[in-house]
């Protein structure tokens, strides 16, 4: 198989969730056949579901040659690694890891959707998914991240800081 490139959302909202979503990102370019390519800042955000913290969410750029139902397995075995525990629909979490997009595919089975079938509704994905990939087309809608991103506004996500260390 072809490398192929996919995007990946990540978000965290127990724990320490930079160093969780930290080490997500080491464990992705850790992953057989596949390296992280590019990654995006760190971004707060208003949850969605019931109340709880704020998350952290990011994006990330991978190559892979692996199939889109392997990589999913591989995201899961990440975040049952990271304390993940699926108690209730959009809860808290240590880590989640969302396949969004695969090279200009559109794929269902009964366990992947792809594109990630909220992902054009999501600031909190969007927007840190059109820092590092502005111009992908989105196959379902046609339309660009960056194009989708301003659709769905930026007024819950906000650029994490991080404290420089003395």
């Amino acid at each position: 198989m072809e490398s192929v490139s996919c995007a990946i959302a990540l978000g965290s909202n127990l724990g320490d969730s930079v160093a969780i979503l930290q080490g997500a990102l080491a464990a992705l370019n850790a992953l057989p056949q596949t390296e992280l390519a590019r990654q995006s800042r760190l971004y707060r955000t208003k949850p969605v579901g019931p109340p709880q913290p704020d998350y952290l969410n990011g994006c990330a750029l991978v190559t892979t040659r692996l199939t889109p139902e392997v990589l999913l397995q591989q995201l899961l075995t990440i975040e049952r690694r990271f304390g993940r525990i699926r108690r209730e629909r959009w809860g808290p979490r240590q880590l989640d890891l969302d396949l969004l997009l695969w090279d200009d595919i559109v794929l269902q089975t009964p366990s992947l959707q792809i594109p990630h079938p909220r992902m054009h509704e999501r600031a909190f994905v969007l927007v840190p998914l059109a820092e590092i990939a502005a111009d992908w087309v989105d196959p379902r809608s046609g339309q660009t991240i960056q194009d989708l991103a301003q659709q769905v506004g930026a007024q819950d996500v906000w650029p994490l800081t991080l404290a420089a260390s003395p």
